[in-house]
C-alpha cells in the first residue's frame, strides 16, 4: 500500500506540472462536445475501494430525519417545531440504542448517557444496518474553515464559510472546501492521486447524476454515465440517418487528426469518449450478475448502476474509484410533513439495497457510503417547513465503517442552546473536511498528501474521526 501511495503520489505531480492549457481545456472540450462518461471498478479484490457519496440537494432536514427521542429532548422538539414535529409514537420502532457515554472504548456509542435519537418512520430499513456494525451517524457536521466556538463566531473574529445559508455556495463549499465558482473537489482531488494506480484512469471519478464539482481534479475528469449504462455519441450507437456510411463518416470527422489547438483537444476527448464507451458497455456486459433488486427512483437506479460497474471491476482494471449519486427535493420551507417522507423512504430503501448489493458481490467492506446536503435546516418552524441552516446529520454506511455508534456530539434542542446561532441553526462541532480527511486516509492517501484532497486540513488537530476500522 505504501508503494502504491508513493508512486501514485509521483506521478500526481509530474501530471500537475505538465497539465498547460491541453489538460485545463478537457473538461470544457467535453462539455462542448456533450459527452457523458461513466465508470466501473478494479483489477483486484483485495485492493479495490470505492467511495460513494449520496448528496442530498436542497438542505436535508435533519430534525425530521434522526428524531430526538429521550423524554426532555423530545418534549423541547415538539414545543420548538409546533407543527412539523414527528410524533414519539410514530419514530418508537426505529428508536436506536440509549447514549451510554462519548468516546470509542467499549461499551459507550457516542452519546452522552440518557440522550436518544430515533430514525425516521420510513428510514426502518437502515436500522438493522445500525445495529449490525455497517452504519454510523456523525451529528452536527458542517462546513468550516477551522474550527469555531460560537463566541468567535458571535464576535466575528474567525474565518467562516463564504455566503452562509445560500444553496449553490454551501453546495460548493461542501463539495469542494471551496467558494462557488471552484473548479475542483475533493472526491476528483483523492482521484488525482490514484489515476496512476488505475489502469483505465477514465473510470476514476465516476458521476451517476449529472455534474457536480466534488468529482472534478485538477486533472481528473468526472465520466458521466446514464442510470441505463455508458452514453454513447448519437449517430454512432445506431446508423446516422439509417445508414451505416453515415455513421462512418461521422466517426471519421470527429476522430481525424488536427492541427489546431483546440480543435485536437475536441478531437483527443471525443476519441476518448467514444473508446470509453465502448469499453465500458463492454465490461458491463461480462460483469457478474447480482440478484439485489432495486426499487423504483432515481436515486434507487443511480445506485444500482455503481453497484453495475462495481461488479464489472476486474474488467476496467482500477483500485481505487470514488462515485456520486444524489436525490433532490429537499428545500422544504413548506409541505415539509407530505414531500419529505417520500424523501426518506427513496433514500432509505436506495441505501440499504446498494449494501445488500455490495454484501453479494462480495466487497461490502470495500465500499464506504455516506450522505451529505447542503446544509442542515432551522430548528424552528415557519409554519409549514423549515429554512436554511448550517450543521446538519448525516450516514456513514459500509462494512468498514465500524457502525454501530454515533459520532460528534449531539447538540441540546434548543434556541438560543451553545450550539445555535439563530433559529435552532447549528454551529457545527465536526467539519465536512475532517470527514473528507478521515476518507482519504481509508482510501489510502498518504497523512502528507491530505492537504492536497483537504486544503485546509492543517487548521484542525484532529483529523481522523475514528469512523473507519482498520485493516
Amino acid at each position: 500500500m505504501n508503494d502504491f501511495n508513493r508512486s501514485s503520489r509521483r506521478a500526481f505531480v509530474q501530471r500537475m506540472g505538465q497539465l498547460g492549457l491541453a489538460g485545463a481545456a478537457a473538461p470544457w472540450a467535453l462539455n462542448l462536445a456533450a459527452m457523458s462518461e461513466a465508470a466501473a471498478q478494479s483489477t483486484s479484490a483485495n485492493d479495490y475501494k470505492a467511495l460513494v457519496c449520496v448528496f442530498l440537494y436542497g438542505g436535508n432536514d435533519h430534525y425530521n430525519t434522526l428524531v430526538p427521542y429521550d423524554d426532555t429532548s423530545h418534549a423541547n422538539y415538539l414545543r420548538v417545531r409546533s407543527g412539523i414535529a414527528l410524533q414519539r409514537a410514530a419514530v418508537a420502532a426505529n428508536a436506536l440504542p440509549i447514549g451510554t457515554g462519548e468516546g470509542l472504548a467499549a461499551p459507550v456509542n457516542g452519546l452522552a448517557p440518557g440522550r436518544q435519537l430515533a430514525l425516521a418512520p420510513e428510514l426502518s430499513g437502515l436500522l438493522p444496518l445500525f445495529n449490525k456494525g455497517e452504519l454510523g451517524l456523525i451529528l452536527n457536521i458542517g462546513t468550516l474553515i477551522q474550527p469555531t466556538t460560537k463566541a468567535q463566531y458571535t464576535a466575528a473574529n474567525v474565518p467562516l464559510p463564504p455566503k452562509l445559508f445560500s444553496h449553490n455556495d454551501q453546495q460548493s463549499v461542501w463539495q469542494s472546501s471551496n467558494p462557488e465558482g471552484a473548479t475542483s473537489g475533493w472526491g476528483g482531488r483523492m482521484g488525482d492521486l490514484f489515476l496512476s494506480g488505475n489502469g483505465k484512469t477514465t473510470f476514476t471519478c465516476v458521476n451517476a447524476s449529472g455534474n457536480a464539482v466534488f468529482m472534478s481534479g485538477r486533472e481528473a475528469v468526472q465520466y458521466q454515465v446514464s442510470t441505463s449504462g455508458a452514453v454513447a455519441m448519437r449517430g454512432l450507437a445506431a446508423p446516422l440517418f439509417g445508414s451505416q456510411a453515415c455513421s462512418a463518416a461521422l466517426r471519421q470527422l470527429v476522430t481525424a487528426p488536427q492541427t489546431h489547438l483546440m480543435r485536437a483537444e475536441y478531437t483527443r476527448v471525443t476519441s476518448r469518449a467514444i473508446d470509453a464507451q465502448a469499453t465500458l458497455s463492454t465490461a458491463l456486459a461480462a460483469a457478474r450478475p447480482f440478484q439485489t433488486i432495486f426499487p423504483n427512483g432515481g436515486l434507487s437506479q443511480q445506485l444500482q448502476m455503481v453497484a453495475r460497474m462495481i461488479a464489472a471491476r476486474d474488467q476496467l482494471a482500477v483500485k481505487r474509484q470514488v462515485f456520486f449519486v444524489s436525490l433532490g427535493g429537499f428545500d422544504l420551507h413548506d409541505f415539509l410533513l407530505t414531500q419529505h417522507p417520500g424523501l426518506m423512504s427513496q433514500l432509505g430503501e436506495s441505501l440499504k439495497s446498494f449494501q445488500v448489493a455490495m454484501a453479494e458481490l462480495g466487497v461490502g467492506d470495500r465500499v464506504t457510503t455516506f450522505t451529505a446536503s447542503d446544509f442542515g435546516r432551522t430548528l424552528t418552524s415557519n409554519g409549514d417547513g423549515s429554512d436554511h441552516g448550517w450543521g446538519s446529520h448525516h450516514f456513514i454506511m459500509g462494512g468498514a465503517v465500524q457502525g454501530g455508534r454515533f459520532y460528534g456530539r449531539l447538540p441540546e434542542v434548543a434556541v438560543n442552546g451553545p450550539d445555535d446561532v439563530g433559529q435552532g441553526r447549528l454551529l457545527p462541532t465536526t467539519s465536512v473536511d475532517q470527514l473528507a480527511a478521515t476518507l482519504a486516509t481509508w482510501m489510502g492517501v498518504n497523512a502528507s498528501d491530505l492537504p492536497l484532497v483537504v486544503p485546509n486540513i492543517g487548521n484542525y488537530t484532529v483529523r481522523d474521526l475514528g469512523l473507519m476500522r482498520r485493516a
